[in-house]
């Protein structure tokens, strides 16, 4: 403290204590893009460090992470608001708490955040950081559209945001894994963000950071863990005709269930009570009859006890992977549903696939429409003040981010 003038009391009353309120885990308002910012206290400094995915496709990468702002007494005995974006370092800013778990940052000097060359060599340093390549490296037009449309519509803000806050997921006994923060692959969207928690007997993916298709807060995986698959021998696993009937055989059988008038039956069968979102009616290649399959209770038994020994696992014969290094066995799979929607979150529907438990730290979700394999790796960086006080508030939290970008 003697070191820079300052008493312990200065900085708690003056920089401490006024901006308590704006310690934690947030989400901006960044149209369908989102974002996860951490802020902490770090020596005589709050720090607003944003969390990035690893380049694409390395999801098991090392998360990135920048700093967008920071607050300090350094030299003042007043608190100072800098922001750090841009390449020109340190300059004037704001803060702004709005309400309650919101806050607004502004830049007060936004020419420090353009480059001599103007937009081009600002969208060229961009790619760069953001994708780890040059427009040239990306073969794929639609790839290259989707950038360039990241580019445009994310830079108009200038480092000027608003921001909500996030928790993280609860843990609780029995949970099948460790509930948490996922990097997963998203095709031409390259690795989003994905929260992991579970709510008896469902699991549920939320996004943290989107895309034009289907945005941050929006509910991309829920899976059913009443509901095991059992993958057939490896052979077999190669063929995407058997892997759909297994899926498909549970999807229908989840459709008779919340639709009992339909299939001539009064009672919905077991397992059907609280079943969400379930896709297509239709039955694909014309397949056949479902056996029986475990009724709720037997398979929250099964997901609750311990897992069988890992098995091999091999993607079907053109199912599309972004990184073809994924784990060849797993421990358990379950049927769920991902979320597709066209540009502009368009026509939103929840299709059939199926959930691959690797182990503690990776999962896998086979999307059965899309002939499309994503791989989610546990992000492991250590996320400050990010704790829901209770399981009530972060059950509300989930509620109201789906509102944030709907």
């Amino acid at each position: 403290m003697e070191v820079v003038g300052l008493s312990s009391k200065d900085l708690y009353v003056q920089l401490l204590h006024p901006n308590r309120h704006i310690l934690g885990l947030w989400q901006p308002d960044i149209g369908p893009y989102g974002g996860l910012l951490n802020v902490v206290v770090d020596g005589f400094f709050i720090i607003g460090w944003m969390f990035l995915p690893p380049h694409d496709p390395r999801v098991d990468d090392v998360m990135r992470r920048r700093p967008l702002f920071r607050i300090h007494m350094w030299e003042t005995s007043k608190a100072t608001v800098e922001c750090m974006y841009g390449h020109k370092g340190p300059h004037k800013g704001d803060i702004q708490i709005v309400k309650k778990d919101e806050f607004s940052t502004k830049c007060n000097q936004t020419d420090h955040h353009r480059m001599s060359g103007g937009r081009q060599e600002e969208f060229r340093t961009w790619l760069e950081e953001e994708w780890g390549r040059t427009l040239e490296d990306i073969f794929n037009e639609h790839m290259q559209e989707l950038i360039l449309m990241k580019f445009i519509y994310t830079s108009q803000y200038d480092n000027c945001l608003t921001y909500r806050r996030i928790y993280l997921p609860p843990y609780l006994p029995g949970d099948l894994l460790r509930p948490g923060l996922f990097k997963g692959t998203y095709g031409s969207h390259g690795l989003e963000i994905v929260m992991l928690s579970f709510h008896g007997r469902r699991a549920k993916g939320t996004k943290l950071t989107g895309d034009p298709n289907v945005p941050a807060g929006q509910l991309t995986l829920e899976i059913d863990l009443s509901r095991p698959i059992q993958l057939p021998e490896i052979e077999k696993q190669r063929s995407m005709e058997e892997l759909s009937r297994l899926v498909l055989e549970v999807h229908e059988q989840v459709q008779r269930e919340r639709n009992p008038a339909q299939s001539g039956s009064t009672e919905p069968e077991p397992g059907a009570e609280g079943q969400e979102g379930g896709g297509r009616e239709e039955n694909q290649n014309g397949l056949g009859a479902a056996p029986a399959t475990p009724t709720a209770t037997e398979g929250a038994e099964a997901s609750a006890s311990p897992l069988p020994a890992p098995q091999p696992f091999v993607l079907p014969l053109g199912v599309m992977a972004r990184n073809e290094v994924y784990p060849r066995t797993c421990k358990i799979c379950f049927y769920g549903t991902g979320l597709i929607a066209g540009h502009g979150f368009t026509s939103p529907e929840h299709t059939p696939g199926i959930f691959i438990l690797f182990d503690d730290n990776r999962f896998g979700f086979i999307w059965l429409e899309l002939k499309s394999f994503s791989l989610y790796s546990r992000i492991t960086d250590t996320l400050q003040y990010a704790e829901a006080p209770t399981l009530e508030a972060f059950e509300e939290m989930l509620k109201s981010m789906q509102s944030w970008t709907s």
